[in-house]
């Protein structure tokens, strides 16, 4: 629950820094400005928002903060109609600084939310049913990614910390029933198995038979 709110914090001030041609940039998400990635992320925070106030009563756990995950190797088309639609709201925005402010308002208000909810009631989403705690944990891994896409060609803008990036090492090896090689940083980690960069021939030779269940795009 804390790594949430830090991971959060981190990211929405990172934003919140940003100068106005910053949002022109490319994003590390194939085909998005870093415009669509701050859009994105207000859409992300409206789910927190409608999940947490999405009680599942006692109905029975269907999934974790691992299983909460689905899992292809598809790289993303460009064709998903909520994919599109986002990049179509943020050009709507037009002046960064509405950006920051939708996100700052909502991103604050989801913060507010996650902080106060009761970490062993059970929430509904997309079909599954966990735990608060659960559902928060998986966030980790979505800010910390987002935090990487944000930074990846804006140099200056500080990253996600360090506690974010191992917290998301682990969640990703979870996730692929494996561990990579331990001479892979966090942040190598993170980028070549989420799919935002090629590993090296080097690194492909240590990856072993991992790589070839690479990249893992989750949604």
């Amino acid at each position: 629950m804390d790594l949430f709110a830090a991971s959060w914090a981190a990211l929405r001030a990172a934003v919140a820094d940003l100068a106005d041609k910053d949002f022109e940039q490319p994003s590390g998400c194939a085909g998005w400005l870093v415009r669509d990635l701050v859009c994105h992320l207000i859409i992300d925070a409206q789910d927190v928002l409608i999940t947490l106030a999405t009680p599942a009563g006692t109905a029975p756990l269907t999934a974790d903060a691992t299983t909460y995950w689905q899992v292809t190797n598809d790289p993303p088309t460009g064709e998903d109609p909520l994919a599109a639609l986002t990049v179509r709201l943020a050009a709507a925005y037009e002046d960064p600084a509405l950006l920051k402010f939708h996100l700052d308002d909502v991103g604050a208000a989801a913060g507010r939310a996650a902080g106060l909810a009761d970490p062993t009631a059970r929430v509904t989403t997309q079909g599954q049913v966990l735990t608060v705690a659960d559902y928060l944990t998986a966030y980790v891994l979505e800010w910390t990614l987002h935090h990487l896409d944000l930074t990846a060609h804006l140099p200056t803008v500080p990253g996600p910390s360090s506690e974010s990036l191992a917290h998301s090492r682990a969640a990703l090896e979870r996730i692929a029933g494996a561990a990579f090689p331990a001479s892979f940083t966090d942040e190598d980690v993170l980028l070549i198995g989420a799919g935002r960069r090629a590993p090296t021939d080097g690194q492909r030779a240590e990856l072993g038979s991992l790589a070839g269940r690479l990249p893992l795009m989750l949604g």
